[in-house]
């Protein structure tokens, strides 16, 4: 009896020894990963900060606030003055007649119609480059996770790995010995065959990821590019962070106020339309210089005789008037009232989307948080302990090759189970984000 619980007893500490190294933190990421770099690599705040200063598509967006302060400079101009000027001649004869004609336009009302539009416009363009960067933001935070993610399962493998080998090293000892049955090495051999498949496979998946973020930081697909965080890292912080939906909700989102600012754009261009249906004038001047003369001939005042000729000079002034009688800009005054109609009703939209993404958001970010913390209460320790105690009890001779195989099928299951509570966490983090046009 007394044997029985010396075994035990050094089982049960060989487990809580591995269990307590499979908790040491670790400065770097493991030779196996070169997707890490827990020292030079790029963060996430690094990544999100790089791709809202180059990336391409934002740099797009960004150009329309540019062509829309052009259109409000434009909308502030008045009207060009016109010049016409006009000369006739007599065909044979001499006569000959000089016209110099200016017309300037008030632009009465029609200006301030103008400049409204375009102020709306600037506004537009302003709140589409904060709903860019807000859906930039997700996306690179997408993602960055996404290659944690594939990190984490490449990591889980090696050490699945590195376990299978162990094993299979024991029971090729143990054949040689003549102790054990060869079947069982070559069963251990197909787990760590079969392993190293998956191994492949998941660095494939990892090298895409990367290949992805890439692009959304706006590099080529050769640059060199290693990560900081790890997913237990970036999980663990955000999990113990303020609520990042304080203080804010769903009309604070910048697709709720560019789906205002689109409403009030709608208001100003039905208010410019009823401004371009009205009267409006223009001031003109004419001045006008006639050589003429008639064939008969006459006595000029010092008594000589000449023909009948003279120079006339004539001033003009007056005004034009727009009268607007049958094209009062009936047209235009329908169709933008239907487009203040949309609008109205696109923003409406906007705010019911935005409330019912937000509420779903934080309930999916409360349910995957206290997911995540049953795993790390214990479940995951105990999985790695499980494993471990029967490992040594095979080398102790107490279970079979096939409670390991089981035991280390069991263990990998539970690890992807985590990864993949990290990996739901993480995005649901991401869509409350998201949803509540929060921070980074």
């Amino acid at each position: 009896m007394t044997r029985w619980r010396t075994v035990v007893f050094i089982v049960a500490a060989c487990s809580l020894a591995a269990g307590a190294r499979a908790q040491e933190p670790s400065p770097r990421a493991p030779a196996t990963s070169p997707f890490i770099d827990r020292v030079d690599g790029l963060s996430l705040a690094d990544a999100i900060g790089r791709a809202l200063a180059s990336e391409p598509g934002l740099a797009m967006v960004r150009a329309q606030v540019d062509v829309a302060a052009g259109l409000r400079v434009q909308a502030g101009l008045r009207p060009n003055p016109s010049v016409l000027f006009e000369q006739r001649a007599e065909p044979g004869g001499t006569d000959s007649q000089t016209m110099l004609t200016a017309e300037w336009p008030l632009d009465l009302f029609r200006r301030a119609g103008r400049q409204a539009v375009a102020d709306a416009e600037v506004g537009v363009a302003g709140h589409a480059i904060a709903d860019r960067e807000r859906r930039l933001t997700a996306d690179v935070r997408t993602r960055y996770g996404e290659v944690l993610v594939a990190v984490r399962d490449l990591e889980v493998l090696d050490r699945a790995i590195d376990a299978a080998t162990r094993q299979r090293d024991l029971v090729a000892a143990r054949v040689d010995q003549g102790t054990t049955p060869a079947l069982e090495r070559d069963m251990a051999q197909t787990d760590v065959l079969r392993l190293g498949a998956d191994r492949q496979i998941q660095v494939g998946r990892a090298e895409a990821a990367l290949f992805e973020l890439k692009r959304q930081l706006g590099l080529p697909a050769d640059a060199p590019l290693a990560l900081r965080d790890t997913l237990e890292a970036i999980t663990a912080v955000e999990a113990g962070a303020v609520s990042p939906a304080a203080g804010e909700g769903p009309a604070t989102r910048p697709d709720v106020r560019e789906a205002e600012a689109r409403v009030a754009m709608a208001d100003a261009a039905l208010d410019k339309a009823a401004r371009d249906g009205r009267t409006d004038m223009s001031l003109y001047g004419t001045y006008t210089r006639m050589d003429a003369g008639f064939p008969q001939l006459g006595f000029a005042p010092d008594g000589r005789v000449e023909r009948v000729r003279g120079v006339f000079h004539y001033a003009a002034g007056g005004v034009r008037i727009l009268l607007p009688l049958a094209n009062r800009n009936q047209g235009t005054l329908a169709a933008a009232r239907a487009d203040r109609a949309g609008a109205e009703a696109a923003r409406s939209a906007a705010l019911l989307s935005a409330e019912a993404e937000t509420a779903a958001a934080l309930a999916r970010d409360r349910r995957a948080q206290a997911a995540l913390q049953i795993y790390r209460a214990g479940l995951i320790d105990l999985a790695r302990k499980n494993l471990s105690v029967v490992q040594q009890s095979y080398e102790l001779g107490r279970s079979t090759l096939l409670d390991v195989l089981g035991e280390l099928r069991r263990y990998l299951e539970v690890e992807r189970a985590y990864s993949d509570a990290m990996r739901l966490a993480y995005e649901a983090r991401t869509a409350r984000l998201l949803a509540t046009g929060g921070g980074r």
